[in-house]
C-alpha cells in the first residue's frame, strides 16, 4: 500500500533522483522545462507515493500563464520501475487534478503523449506557442 502525500523540501532532491532514473538523459533540455525556469511548483499539487521508505512515485505542478489564463503545468510524473504498470502513475495524476480542483485552479496543461493522457480528460491544444526545442507529443489540456 503506498501513503500518497505533498511534496516537501526533504523529499526535492529524491524526487529528482527519481525523474532522472525515469526519463532519458537530457530531460531538462525539454520545451516543458522552460516553463519551468525561476517557478516555483504549487505547494500542496507536488505529491510522493511512499511504500514504507521507498519513493514509488512523484508528480509536481506548476503555475504558467496560457492565453492570459493562470494554469497549471502537470508534470513531471514519474513511477518507480519496480512499480511501473500498477496504476500508480493514473493514480497520481487524478489525485492531483482531484486536488488542484479542490483548490479553485480550472486550466491544467501538459506536454505528453495522447494515448496516456487522453484516458484522464485531456484533450490536445492547438496554437499553444512552446519554448524551443519542439515537442514531439503536442500539449494537452484538462478543464
Amino acid at each position: 500500500m503506498f501513503e500518497l502525500k505533498p511534496e516537501t523540501s526533504e523529499d526535492w532532491w529524491e524526487v529528482e533522483a527519481l525523474y532522472d532514473l525515469c526519463f532519458a538523459p537530457g530531460r531538462e533540455a525539454l520545451s516543458s522545462y522552460r516553463l519551468r525556469e525561476g517557478v516555483a511548483p504549487v505547494a500542496g499539487l507536488c505529491l510522493v507515493a511512499r511504500e514504507g521508505s521507498l519513493l514509488a512515485g512523484a508528480i509536481r505542478h506548476w503555475p504558467v500563464q496560457v492565453g492570459g489564463h493562470c494554469s497549471l503545468l502537470l508534470g513531471p510524473v514519474a513511477v518507480h520501475p519496480t512499480h511501473q504498470g500498477e496504476g500508480l502513475g493514473g493514480y497520481l495524476i487524478l489525485k492531483s487534478l482531484e486536488r488542484a480542483r479542490d483548490l479553485g485552479w480550472q486550466r491544467v496543461m501538459l506536454v505528453g503523449d495522447a494515448s496516456y493522457y487522453g484516458r484522464f480528460g485531456f484533450e490536445r491544444l492547438t496554437g499553444v506557442e512552446m519554448p524551443p526545442p519542439p515537442t514531439p507529443h503536442g500539449c494537452w489540456a484538462w478543464r
